[in-house]
């Protein structure tokens, strides 16, 4: 990598880890909420559906934003939102004013994926490299995060906690910041996108969207040709992620070998510490496909990760029923290739989109995967209540099944191009 290269990956891994230090921290307050604000828990899911539902409704707005002000700005916003929320959250009275703390939350959150990611496909020379840090990063402030909290709240009271947890995001900004580089430096004069008719241009030469009118406009231009399956594959990939892992910790606290332990007086549950170490080995992970989508076509590397997702989804239930080497083996499997998946995906967008609508490609994308790809939960618990773990990964197996196909036939077009 260049210089700015490695400033954009410093820059875009800070951003990373603080949007998923927050993200699966949260799960970690509703119990304590529950007895806090004596609410029900139907009236409390909702209350924090709709800041997580914010992240994928926000991704669209976001990916115009970068498009027209660049990313830079729109990261270190989202950071210091996300942190403005969780200060709200540590004062709020009363569930009403704790849903407005997490619609802050969720609306500053969902600026970062489509501003982070276009500025990696805009602005770096070797994206795939600068991809595999990125993930590897999400991935470590996914299990570090929640792992920090639960230590934090067994001896702090939760207010305290949430202020806390105001101090990533001061962070981040802070180190964010000073960082320097060129957003657009990856991109050639003459640059247009794969698969893209006319080069992939769009209304604007600089991609603003000045209105509706633009909008639907550039729309039509982004979803024509080989970018409609580029989406799919990303819409694919997001439905699996969230069936897979919704439910994964539940699935792992009932299998024998993860029987809970007493120590010292304090029951100890072994399926929650094999949860945390699966999510850091999806930063290696990350880092493999990031690296892998650089030296290999994106459309190659995605058939290849679709594969090892298709026998590692199938073998999944078979493997925790072998003992705990097995099982621990099949958890390390799961977490390295639904990750490896990732950035090449994310590498797959930037390629079959024009380089001036790389943010409102990402836009869509993170729509379909955290909006529509909500989905997969509802799929995955329908699945487990009445046809129980294995019929769930058997389920499941279909959507690394139809992204394989999709991947395969842009491979097979990209050969014969």
């Amino acid at each position: 990598m260049n210089g700015n290269d490695r400033a954009i990956a410093r820059f875009t891994m800070i951003g990373h880890a603080t949007f998923h230090v927050y993200e699966l921290t949260i799960p970690l307050f509703v119990v304590i909420w529950l007895d806090a604000f004596d609410v029900s828990p139907a009236l409390l899911g909702t209350v924090v559906a709709v800041g997580y539902g914010l992240v994928g409704v926000g991704a669209l707005p976001s990916g115009i934003l970068a498009d027209r002000y660049g990313s830079k700005r729109l990261v270190v916003l989202s950071m210091a939102g996300m942190g403005g929320g969780f200060a709200l959250v540590s004062l709020a009275p009363n569930v009403a004013v704790l849903g407005v703390a997490l619609v802050v939350w969720g609306a500053a959150a969902s600026l970062y994926h489509p501003a982070g990611l276009s500025l990696i496909t805009r602005g770096s020379q070797r994206q795939g490299t600068v991809l595999a840090y990125h993930g590897a990063a999400g991935n470590v402030g996914t299990a570090l995060g929640p792992l920090a909290a639960a230590i934090a709240l067994t001896v702090l009271e939760w207010r305290v906690v949430a202020v806390l947890f105001v101090l990533p995001a001061v962070i981040g900004v802070l180190a964010a910041y000073g960082l320097t580089f060129d957003e657009t430096a990856g991109v050639e004069a003459d640059d247009g996108a794969r698969g893209a008719p006319d080069g992939g241009s769009s209304p604007d030469a600089n991609g603003r969207i000045d209105g509706l009118g633009d909008l639907l406009e550039q729309t039509k231009l982004l979803f024509v040709g080989s970018f409609v399956i580029a989406f799919a594959i990303a819409l694919i990939a997001g439905t699996y992620y969230r069936g897979v892992f919704t439910f994964l910790p539940d699935v792992l606290a009932d299998l024998p070998v993860f029987e809970p332990a007493e120590i010292a007086g304090e029951e100890f549950e072994p399926s929650q510490y094999a949860y945390a170490g699966l999510l850091l080995i999806g930063a290696v992970g990350q880092y493999a496909g990031g690296k892998i989508s650089d030296y290999r076509s994106p459309e190659l590397a995605i058939v290849g990760a679709f594969v090892a997702l298709i026998v590692v989804t199938l073998s999944f239930p078979v493997a925790t029923q072998l003992g705990l080497a097995a099982t621990l083996l099949a958890c390390a499997a799961l977490g390295f290739f639904v990750y490896l998946e990732v950035p090449i995906h994310q590498a797959l967008i930037g390629t079959y989109a024009p380089a001036d609508a790389h943010g409102l490609s990402f836009g869509y994308t993170y729509l379909g995967a955290f909006g529509i790809g909500a989905a997969g939960a509802s799929i995955a618990g329908i699945v487990l209540t009445y046809g129980g773990t294995g019929l769930l990964f058997l389920v499941l197996t279909v959507f690394p099944t139809v992204g394989l196909l999709l991947g395969g036939y842009l491979a097979v077009k990209t050969r014969r191009s």
